[in-house]
């Protein structure tokens, strides 16, 4: 039987979708304030939750419900038939602050930056203001010591040592460069993951502290240096087996030259992993992408098109050697695997 017409999702639903998705991030920020999932690590009624809590009771049970709707609690029923509430294994994993793997306050970041970007997007339309430069060392450094390292030792380090493994054998020695490292957290998860691994994070030299510190507290001083620089600049070293570039290029005055330099500074079929965002050509995954990116874009920053980046990397040289989706935080990005051939 035919679906009826009046019964399709009407044209403007994925607009209005956009104003009810407000209420849901202001369901999390809420919750992450009140620390509901540590609360509820074990199962609750809305009624005695609320009475913990001096909260209305069915304000709490309308809250429970639609935070149960976004998968960020389960529910079950007791043997007197009411509703009980517990944290589900995403906010258990992810949004509780006990958690090592905790990104809650690095999610409350992302909503503030990205609404204080959209409030201002008509006046910098106009040109009536300028966004404070985004890749000055000592803004990188608090990034660093903040969301940037709540993420990447819950997202972008796990993805790192999945992808790396697929390429190196555990028992193998070989020498990283992690290029633009920030909290140096990806070559903290791949010099755990792969025990005969040298290498070296290079950063702005106030985010290489950061790093430095990351490294002397994980007990790998002896196999992981932080070095301060300047990418456009400075030695970054030669004779890497792999150089992890993850949202870098986004940033460099000129993109031939940096690549070029990382092509030089690997050894005859080493390789560069270079994880970045390209503005796809189709709509919905361009929408996604965009979403995050457009305040880089607005501040005069690089994101290519789709197929730009590889195009690059054969210019300078490089063998492009395998091309796959990887999970970032905030937006999804491709994984483009470049060799430098042996002559």
């Amino acid at each position: 039987m035919n679906q009826p017409a009046d019964a399709l999702p009407h044209a403007l639903q994925p607009y209005w979708d956009l104003t009810l998705a407000s209420v849901q991030a202001e369901a999390l920020q809420l919750a992450l304030a009140e620390d509901l999932f540590e609360t509820l690590a074990s199962p609750c009624t809305p009624e005695a939750l609320a009475q913990m809590r001096a909260w209305r009771p069915e304000a709490t049970r309308h809250w429970l419900t639609l935070l149960w709707s976004m998968q960020l609690l389960d529910r079950s029923r007791d043997a007197a038939g009411e509703w009980l509430y517990t944290s589900s294994e995403v906010a258990r994993c992810y949004l509780v602050s006990s958690s090592a793997l905790d990104c809650g306050d690095a999610w409350r970041f992302r909503l503030a930056s990205l609404r204080d970007f959209g409030a201002g997007l008509a006046d910098s339309l106009r040109g009536q203001n300028r966004p404070a430069p985004l890749a000055s060392g000592e803004r990188w450094a608090a990034a660093a010591r903040g969301h940037l390292a709540r993420e990447q030792a819950a997202v972008t380090a796990p993805a790192a040592c999945e992808l790396v493994a697929q390429r190196r054998r555990t028992e193998s020695a070989w020498r990283l460069l992690d290029l633009g490292g920030g909290p140096g957290l990806v070559a903290v998860g791949l010099a755990k993951a792969f025990p005969h691994m040298h290498g070296v994070v290079f950063e702005l030299p106030e985010a290489a502290d950061v790093a430095a510190q990351h490294i002397a507290e994980a007990g790998l001083a002896s196999r992981l240096e932080a070095r301060g620089g300047d990418l456009a600049r400075d030695d970054i070293g030669t004779g890497y087996d792999l150089i992890w570039c993850s949202s870098v290029l986004h940033f460099v005055p000129e993109l031939s030259a940096c690549l070029a330099k990382l092509h030089a500074a690997l050894k005859p079929g080493g390789e560069l992993i270079c994880v970045h965002a390209e503005i796809p050509d189709e709509p919905e995954a361009a929408r996604r992408m965009l979403s995050y990116y457009l305040p880089l874009l607005w501040q005069g920053r690089r994101v290519t098109q789709a197929g730009e980046l590889r195009e690059a990397l054969l210019a300078q040289g490089f063998e492009v050697c395998e091309a796959q989706p990887i999970a970032l935080p905030m937006a999804p990005a491709t994984a483009l695997v470049a060799r430098r051939r042996v002559k």
